[in-house]
């Protein structure tokens, strides 16, 4: 039998500071130091257009973060994109929680497995109220909503234009401009 150590978000910050993860790309995901995987040209383009659309259009109502760690119970992922609460000077001295966040949204080709079940599992745990993956392979927007007891109720592939997000129904986000 095989048994092992499960780290907590504090014990990977001081493996961070001592330099030990230096030059790795990895995120704690559920206890577990994890790879992450490199980045297709498309998966990268994808996520940096898509995080300028919606600087533009959440502009002063939330921080839209790009490939940046966020803090839950027992791990720290790096999605692509997160839109969580301002100011943004309310992370200099620690990741957004989950109860900073709005929303969360993963660009997926190689990964889609990866976002569809690990991703989704920890970040519905973590009751993140909407949870949206760019499916590069279908070209298609996934949506997750309603995390009840390490899932989501409600799981859409969405087929309209345009999706309004449950932190902000009065905003019109154009899936096309998240597709291109």
């Amino acid at each position: 039998m095989k048994t092992l150590v499960k780290w907590t978000t504090f014990d990977y910050h001081k493996m961070i500071e001592s330099g030990i993860l230096k030059g790795r790309q990895c995120e704690l995901i559920d206890g577990e130091v994890v790879e992450m995987s490199p980045e297709l040209p498309q998966h990268y383009n994808t996520a940096k257009r898509s995080v300028s659309y919606l600087e533009n259009i959440l502009k002063g109502k939330a921080d839209v973060r790009f490939n940046g760690p966020i803090t839950l119970s027992n791990s720290e992922p790096e999605p692509d994109i997160a839109i969580v609460k301002l100011p943004e000077s309310k992370y200099d001295q620690h990741h957004p929680y989950a109860d900073d966040i709005f929303w969360l949204i993963e660009v997926a080709n190689t990964s889609l497995i990866k976002d569809l079940s690990i991703k989704k599992k920890i970040y519905a745990e973590a009751e993140i109220a909407e949870y949206w993956i760019i499916n590069l392979q279908t070209q298609e927007l996934i949506v997750f909503r309603q995390p009840e007891q390490g899932d989501y109720l409600c799981e859409i592939k969405w087929e309209k234009p345009i999706i309004n997000p449950l932190a902000f129904p009065g905003i019109d986000i154009f899936i096309s401009h998240l597709l291109t």
